[in-house]
């Protein structure tokens, strides 16, 4: 049975893919055809050339605007103060990006396990669905610093706490997303399985799944910036530990404390570049795992 449902979601595949050019399969053009051909070194300058191009426009408009102003480094750090900050302050700063990266990574996991396995749950039934998705707005609307007491009393400070944090703020665009692409999918489809008499199991793995896990995995890279924000809330609310094994939170607090306003950008940047990497890495990722079969890999990639 699980042969057949197989062979019928193929079938439904290529049909789709036959009446969307509006050929019969034997008169359609080889796609490999028309794609034109770039260099290598052509590609990478059209992918890398216009953000190096707006970093340099973006730290020359910087350096403008603070010598005009004359802006006190209290208000606005210069580059090269922030420079400065993070050559002066190396060390903790790649110690506290680590611990960040860890406590934001495991918080991150959780939220794609238990957003993915809600969503599934919600697909089954639109009872289930009206019953748990508005609770699962909560994580968007709730504000953390109202709720932070509550999670240090049940849980304690430390990293249990910031994964908390970090999970509760990544999770809903994980099950936004991965309901979408669930409850997305052509009745005409839907009833092709049911005519071949697929079970529900059947049509949740061979036709549902499959078609959310675009959907899915746009999810988990909006959701991985909001868990590297949940960690560094978490650590600036309840505590990240130690100087030693303290995260970006706890260096903010301190360069803040201290009025060392290089190491607060310094400490900043290194964050937000630590969210840029990641959204990177899970987008090539995202591309890898689509471009055999999804159209919007295959575009990309053209």
């Amino acid at each position: 049975m699980g042969a057949r449902v197989q062979d019928v979601a193929q079938a439904s595949s290529d049909r789709r893919l036959e009446a969307g050019s509006g050929l019969p399969p034997e008169t359609q053009p080889n796609n490999e055809v028309l794609i034109p051909v770039h260099s290598r070194g052509r590609a990478l300058a059209e992918s890398w050339l216009p953000p190096i191009l707006a970093l340099i426009v973006l730290v020359v408009v910087w350096i403008a605007a603070i010598r005009w102003k004359n802006t006190p480094p209290i208000i606005a750090p210069s580059p090269g103060d922030v420079v400065n900050g993070f050559r002066n302050n190396t060390s903790d700063i790649l110690t506290a990006l680590w611990s960040t990266f860890k406590d934001a990574f495991v918080g991150l996991g959780l939220s794609i396990l238990i957003g993915v396995s809600l969503a599934v749950i919600m697909s089954q039934s639109k009872l289930l669905e009206r019953a748990i998705f508005p609770y699962t707005t909560l994580a968007q609307t709730i504000p953390i610093f109202a709720i932070a007491p509550l999670i240090d009393n049940a849980v304690g400070g430390g990293h249990t706490a910031i994964v908390l944090v970090a999970l509760i703020i990544a999770i809903f665009p994980i099950i936004a997303n991965t309901s979408l692409g669930l409850s997305s999918v052509d009745p005409n489809q839907i009833n092709l399985f049911k005519m071949y008499n697929a079970s529900r199991l059947q049509q949740l793995m061979y036709l549902r799944m499959p078609f959310a896990v675009p959907y899915m995995l746009t999810g988990i890279r909006v959701s991985s910036g909001l868990a590297i924000i949940g960690a560094i809330v978490g650590e600036v609310l309840l505590g990240s530990g130690s100087p030693d094994g303290g995260g970006v939170g706890y260096e903010i607090q301190i360069a803040a404390h201290n009025g060392d306003w290089g190491l607060l950008g310094a400490a900043a940047l290194a964050a937000a570049m630590l969210g840029i990497g990641v959204f990177v890495v899970l987008g090539t990722l995202s591309t890898l795992a689509l471009r055999k079969w999804h159209e919007s890999a295959i575009q990309h990639e053209n």
